[in-house]
């Protein structure tokens, strides 16, 4: 049975709709317009080698190919064969701090983007694991749920921002109450989080929810990004640096104080992020030592394609249309 792949694309078939209906009102005006003339025999005269069959063949030739031109696009593919898939690994969320001080270029080029490198290097080391992800600032928003599509993390990945959420902050707490309801409530291992975040705001309710998560068998890795020292932050609204209420230069740097201890009730490790790769080879080292379980069996389907067929169908019908003239043979 066929499936179309970009079933959405149909609603260009709409086009070949106004186009008919265009040519119907120029069959109607061409009627009027030899009406107007008024001598029947004067018209037939100057139209004698033209064919009104031919240009309604011509233009249903069009029609149809344009409409096979829609149709090849939307992918006409046939299921072939299942492969079934057998894994074994964790659930593991990742946390990011996007708030505007991750914008602070402490290390270079900013703790965002090395943080966003970081994230891409645990997605595709942590490919027989599902991943999940959770992007906090004033408030903490879900963006991808535990997933085993590595290629949609990574799509995810590239909108890690300031803009992506409308409050600013850092209520590590809230992101990491989030990712407890994103696992498995029954199971008491198999999980583990990766929070990614300058800590730059105490957030006192953050402790107790990692307690409450080690209760359940979550582990808590933390990564530290930015410096002791701090640094200011651009502000591209005022082409300055960024400003509290009392005119001051704001200053933000990196609270290892909090993550440490973060890590440490959540049984899980600290990493100081200043190499992206050896950051991730911490990480993932740290994650080996989790019992994995059995994942969900996936089923990789292959589909054949048949697109080209009805493409070629239509170049056909095109060529005809080219080829069939609007005249008619007139006998001398």
């Amino acid at each position: 049975m066929f499936r179309f792949e970009n079933i959405y694309l149909f609603a260009a078939l709409a086009l070949v709709a106004v186009l008919l209906s265009l040519f119907m009102a120029a069959l109607r005006w061409k009627r009027r317009a030899a009406r107007k003339v008024g001598d029947p025999a004067l018209v037939q005269a100057l139209t004698r080698s033209y064919s009104p069959r031919k240009f309604f063949v011509k233009t249903v030739l069009a029609l149809l190919a344009l409409a096979l031109l829609v149709v090849a696009a939307a992918n006409p593919r046939k299921k072939g064969a299942t492969e079934a898939v057998n894994r074994k690994g964790v659930d593991v969320m990742l946390l990011m701090d996007v708030s505007k001080s991750m914008l602070a270029e402490d290390i270079k080029p900013n703790r965002l983007e090395r943080s966003r490198q970081l994230a891409s290097l645990l997605i595709d080391q942590l490919a027989d694991n599902r991943i999940g992800m959770i992007w906090f600032a004033g408030h903490a928003y879900m963006q991808m749920p535990l997933t085993s599509d590595a290629s949609a993390a990574k799509l995810y990945l590239q909108n890690a921002g300031p803009d992506a959420v409308p409050t600013q902050g850092t209520v590590i707490g809230e992101a990491l109450r989030m990712a407890g309801t994103a696992f498995n409530s029954k199971e008491k291992k198999y999980k583990a989080v990766v929070l990614i975040s300058d800590g730059e705001d105490h957030d006192a309710e953050a402790l107790k929810v990692v307690r409450d998560l080690a209760s359940t068998g979550v582990m808590i890795n933390t990564v530290g990004v930015g410096s002791a020292e701090g640094s200011t932050i651009y502000d591209p609204s005022i082409n300055d640096s960024k400003r509290d209420a009392q005119g001051n230069v704001v200053r933000t740097k990196l609270n290892e104080a909090q993550l440490r201890e973060l890590a440490q009730v959540g049984n899980g490790v600290y990493v100081y992020l200043q190499d992206a790769g050896s950051a991730a080879a911490t990480i993932r080292e740290q994650l080996a030592g989790i019992e994995k379980k059995e994942l969900e069996d996936e089923a990789f389907v292959q589909y054949h394609s048949y697109f080209y067929y009805v493409m070629a169908l239509a170049l056909i019908l095109l060529l005809a249309e080219l080829f069939i003239s609007e005249r008619k043979k007139v006998l001398a």
